[in-house]
């Protein structure tokens, strides 16, 4: 025992030094002044107007899409003044269980943009920690709200199409965006330079919509991802959801619960009276459901190691049938620089959905795309527009990086990992070191919630709790056995992180 406590305060001494390093080293960039272009922004809105007979045309901005990102970037750039044109495939409500958890982080970009009222009358449901189970034990971490002075931006669980529905209206109202149905066919290329889309509308005619800056941010089915970008997709493994009633949460109704079975189980609430299930499920090829394999998979194998307090709403949702499966995609991001186009959302970037900071990213690139754009009087002049967003790459790295970093790493070590022993000994280590509590165990918290979105502070944590792990292998004896264990865990974490950093690009995140 004494050793666990010895091994703690070196984990812990590492920690600390490191991140007095990086505290004092804390110099990175930030996003252009959001108020430095107000009276531009105001004279840019006095002196157009949606009609088609300005010579310059009658769209500024197109947007090929109206889920989060598509929403929340025309109502952002409607509020500055640009004539925004969406077009959406589906207007109706969405049913999918991906995007029903914004973390903190993301709220606060909500409140940034001016969308914090979407959440309201939708009955969602506020979160304020996170709980781990493994092998019988709990370890319950809040969220360090007040830490970064967010205590009023809480994590929010919600059902996905209404929070869109929501996003949509809010969009809609103002008087220089133009929300229609439509399915794009094509980007439309002169010269080099994008110049707008064809699509066809509801009834089936095709138009085309012309306008200097066309932004593609149409999901994780992007059907025009492939003209802007190289797209590298893996899929390691699938989510099956399911939503239970009539029970509440073990130890904690306003804490997510991530639970270390056999694959990692999520569960948090969408709404006062739901909880939503998700079941990690490894491969490409899952159970089918409808022939009866999956709930025959998640009664056998899944529901014995659910928490009692949620086995018979767990068992009581097989029953019902309603489950739905999605694909867990990850895709780095590798943009090709396209004149008069752009790429944002899941149509650009994925991450394992595994923390929910797909929201959060999305939203923070529509901050950082709607600042660059401020200082712009003209949208025509394509060298000039290329030129004014080439940084956004670079300003979008410290917070996507990060999310993408966390989500990726934890479901290959905690889940894909093809080394038993890894999966183990991390699982072990992780649930020890963020035992000890404190400052530790909450910078790990807001690590995963983004409110902590340094790339290094994650590379501190990662390596705390590796240490952490190895020393209570090696201590007080190291036997040849625990010798081998302690080199195949580093060997084994390394070849995890190092190669996400390399994909996510080491010189931009640092």
């Amino acid at each position: 025992m004494d050793c666990q406590y010895i091994v703690g305060g070196l984990a812990t001494l590492v920690a600390l030094v490191l991140l007095k390093i990086l505290i004092l080293g804390k110099n990175m960039k930030s996003t252009p002044n959001q108020t430095q272009t107000d009276n531009t922004v105001k004279s840019y809105r006095d002196s157009k107007s949606m009609s088609a007979d300005d010579n310059t045309g009658s769209t500024d901005v197109i947007i090929v899409g109206a889920g989060v990102a598509g929403s929340a970037l025309a109502y952002a750039l409607g509020k500055d003044g640009w004539r925004v044109q969406v077009i959406e495939k589906d207007l109706s409500e969405p049913d999918r269980i991906a995007g029903e958890f914004l973390l903190p982080a993301g709220y606060l970009k909500l409140i940034e943009l001016g969308l914090e009222d979407c959440v309201d009358g939708i009955d969602a449901f506020k979160t304020f920690g996170l709980t781990l189970h493994q092998n019988g034990k709990r370890l319950k971490l809040p969220i360090p709200l007040a830490d970064f002075h967010a205590d009023h931006a809480p994590a929010h669980g919600f059902h996905n199409g209404r929070f869109v529905v929501k996003m949509r209206e809010k969009a809609a109202s103002l008087p220089n965006v133009n929300v229609q149905q439509g399915t794009v066919i094509s980007l439309m290329e002169e010269k080099g330079t994008i110049k707008g889309v064809t699509y066809k509308t509801k009834s089936g005619q095709e138009l085309i919509a012309s306008a200097p800056l066309t932004i593609v941010c149409d999901g994780c089915f992007s059907s025009l991802r492939r003209f802007l970008c190289d797209p590298k997709i893996e899929i390691p493994s699938s989510f099956v959801g399911l939503i239970l009633r009539n029970c509440d949460l073990p130890q904690g109704h306003d804490h997510v619960h991530l639970i270390f079975a056999d694959t990692p189980i999520i569960v948090y609430r969408i709404s006062s009276t739901e909880l939503r299930c998700l079941v990690d499920v490894l491969g490409q090829k899952v159970p089918s459901i409808s022939n009866g394999e999956m709930a025959t998979y998640l009664k056998t194998v899944i529901a014995p190691q659910i928490p009692q307090e949620l086995y018979n709403a767990f068992v009581s949702a097989i029953d019902e049938g309603n489950m739905k499966a999605m694909f867990c995609r990850r895709m780095p991001t590798s943009p090709y620089p396209t004149p008069g186009a752009f790429l944002i959302g899941d149509a650009f970037n994925m991450r394992n959905p595994m923390t929910g900071g797909g929201m959060t990213v999305a939203l923070s690139d529509v901050v950082i795309l709607r600042d660059l754009l401020r200082p712009l009087r003209d949208l025509t002049d394509s060298a000039a527009l290329c030129k004014q967003l080439e940084p956004f790459h670079a300003l979008r790295k410290p917070m996507a990086s990060t999310l993408n970093m966390v989500a990726d790493a934890l479901h290959m070590i905690f889940s894909s990992s093809s080394d038993p022993v890894i999966k183990k000994e991390m699982r072990e280590a992780c649930m020890a070191y963020l035992g000890i509590g404190g400052a530790l165990s909450s910078r790990f918290t807001a690590l995963i919630c983004g409110l902590d979105h340094r790339p290094l502070s994650l590379l501190v944590q990662f390596s705390a709790i590796l240490v952490y792990g190895i020393g209570c292998l090696l201590l007080p004896f190291p036997s040849p056995k625990r010798l081998w264990v302690a080199a195949r865990l580093l060997l084994g974490a390394s070849g995890v992180i190092f190669p996400i950093m390399k994909t996510e690009g080491v010189r931009n995140m640092f």
